[in-house]
């Protein structure tokens, strides 16, 4: 499998240059498992400067609301309920996680040169004999010259669908985190074993590449601050809404009570 490391100063930048490695170097495949061919490469990106604007991409699927509800999913669990529910999930990154985070303050704040702030997202037991094991695999912290850094490692991560929703919101954890402890943001760097894009989405990830080959960056990026910020804050009270909706439907479902 071919190797590919970038760097970029805000995350669509680095981002940007995944997708373009991606379709000029990936190495098309069968993907058995899911009944059609993909284009794949290892990817290793680097944001040095995580809330560097522009900050979003344009090139993902979703808006603001979706980016929101995902940043939800992942800080505050609000889709942790639907775990176990037959039909639903078997686990959430969140609630894989939530429960290691005290030892991770614990741990950084005991010592800021430790290497052990990482929490193990993939459960075994679980993600051996589950048709849709966990992508996400763990998650690590460093203090290092006065700043948080973040490591995250992926087996497995789609490119034109996936990635940079997951990226912004482990960068939004990463923010917390680093809040918690009063120091600044760092680097980002999010590593994909296996970096794809699925056949289905080949013309996607072709229009992607177009758009960052020939359109100048405002056409393909947005503010965050004061701009798409406020938009997935507004969102906020709809996303609740619905949350109450889903739960409201599982407890008419299951008769189960549910928080």
């Amino acid at each position: 499998m071919k190797e590919i490391f970038v760097t970029g100063k805000s995350l669509p930048e680095a981002y940007h240059k995944a997708l373009k490695a991606l379709y000029e170097e990936g190495e098309v495949l069968s993907c058995s498992d899911w009944g059609q061919q993909q284009k794949e490469v290892s990817m290793t990106y680097v944001v040095e400067e995580p809330f560097a604007e522009p900050m979003i991409s344009r090139l993902y699927i979703g808006g603001y609301y979706e980016l929101q509800q995902y940043v939800m999913e992942i800080l505050d669990g609000i889709l942790d309920f639907k775990i176990g529910d037959g039909k639903c999930w078997e686990y959430t990154y969140h609630d894989r996680y939530a429960y290691q985070m005290p030892f991770i303050m614990r741990e950084l704040r005991r010592n800021p040169d430790t290497r052990r702030a990482i929490m193990n997202i993939r459960d075994f037991e679980v993600d051996s004999t589950n048709n849709d094991p966990a992508c996400l695999q763990s998650i690590q912290y460093f203090i290092r010259n006065g700043a948080l850094h973040c490591k995250v490692m992926m087996r497995s991560n789609d490119a034109a669908q996936a990635n940079f929703m997951n990226a912004f919101a482990f960068i939004m954890l990463q923010k917390k985190v680093a809040d918690e402890l009063g120091i600044p943001v760092g680097t980002y760097t999010h590593r994909a074993n296996s970096f794809h894009c699925y056949e289905r989405n080949f013309k996607l990830l072709e229009q992607y590449v177009d758009g960052i080959d020939h359109k100048p960056l405002e056409k393909i990026t947005y503010p965050y601050e004061g701009f798409y910020q406020d938009m997935m804050a507004e969102s906020i009270p709809q996303i609740r809404v619905r949350v109450e909706e889903l739960k409201n439907e599982m407890r008419a479902r299951t008769g189960k009570h549910i928080d």
